[in-house]
């Protein structure tokens, strides 16, 4: 500990026994999951409007947002979490970070206004440069490896700022282009200097964690169609099937989670870019089933009971804008 109370940034021991979720990881998981929940409810709302492929291709480019962000903070900090006062501050700008592109998710999905989310990922991004420069400074046996991720994360930023300056539909060719460059960084980082050191029991309960929490989302999108079906006492039936299904998804995604151990899978670094990268796609499904509709009666996986039937009529057009209807004022689980 030094006189201004920071401790060096010391790799942890990958075999350090009875290793769990800091108080800080797990709150920091929370205000990831309220950002999932805005990009779902503004997705299932696309497409109560008709509009399939424009919303579930804006709800990719928003998860890998949040997603990428919570990835890179967990992995960082299995290796390295000092949780000194300079950690943890850090850790609140980036959540600070993910909270501004939560507030944009909206605009980003029904307008394509880009400009906030973008804002508050480089925010979340520079965050963790600062947490690898830290690690180069202290860390003489890691420096190069830090050294990269700064480099690589400064560089590709530098690069989503520019994406705001493109002309309007733009974003189609070059978010692809970002995506790739991003998940570029960890291998080059990586794969021809020191490893960092990942705590596998830790890494796989942090990937454990967060998939609950989002799942928890589905049970409170079941209830509240529930809730607000005997409330409104219409088509009470439908509901009551409807969370039932609700649940019964949940509960299948969960089986399926966790019906094997995860940390038996990263043994190198092929198989931890495999791990840390391959859950994406599961838990951006489950949070897509985890929120109501907005402007209608929750149910889960946002299917709509109108005009007393089912409705679901996709539509491949392009969203329109909206009249600045917003996700705050859906009924939620946070």
């Amino acid at each position: 500990m030094t006189t201004i109370g920071l401790r060096r940034m010391a790799p942890r021991d990958p075999a350090e026994g009875h290793r769990a979720a800091s108080p800080l990881e797990l709150l920091f998981d929370l205000v990831f999951v309220v950002a999932v929940g805005f990009a779902a409810t503004n997705l299932h709302e696309i497409e109560a409007e008709g509009h399939v492929s424009s919303a579930v291709v804006s709800y990719a480019m928003v998860f890998f947002a949040i997603w990428w962000a919570w990835l890179n903070f967990s992995w960082f900090a299995t290796s390295f979490d000092t949780d000194d006062w300079l950690y943890r501050v850090t850790t609140f700008v980036q959540m600070a970070g993910v909270l501004v592109l939560a507030a944009g998710v909206h605009a980003a999905m029904t307008e394509g206004d880009w400009a906030i989310p973008v804002i508050g990922y480089v925010v979340m991004r520079l965050a963790m440069v600062a947490q690898w420069l830290r690690v180069a400074v202290s860390s003489p046996r890691f420096r190069r490896t830090a050294l990269r991720y700064a480099v690589g994360i400064v560089v590709v930023q530098a690069l989503w700022a520019g994406m705001l300056a493109l002309p309007q539909g733009s974003t189609a060719w070059a978010f692809p282009v970002l995506v790739l460059l991003e998940v570029l960084v960890p291998p080059i980082a990586e794969g021809t200097t020191e490893t960092t050191p990942w705590h596998t029991h830790h890494i796989a309960e942090r990937y454990a964690l967060f998939t609950l929490i989002v799942l928890g989302e589905g049970l409170v999108a079941s209830a509240n169609a529930v809730i607000d079906g005997i409330a409104q006492a219409d088509h009470l039936g439908s509901l009551l099937v409807l969370a039932a299904a609700g649940l019964v998804i949940v509960a299948g995604l969960w089986w399926i989670y966790f019906s094997r151990e995860q940390h038996d899978h990263i043994r190198n670094l092929p198989s931890a870019l495999v791990f840390g990268y391959y859950p994406a796609d599961r838990i951006s499904l489950i949070g897509q089933v985890s929120r109501p509709v907005c402007g209608r009666k929750p149910v889960p996986s946002g299917v709509l009971i109108e005009s007393g039937r089912l409705s679901s009529t996709p539509n491949l057009a392009a969203p329109r804008r909206t009249s600045g209807r917003s996700p705050q004022g859906c009924r939620t689980g946070t």
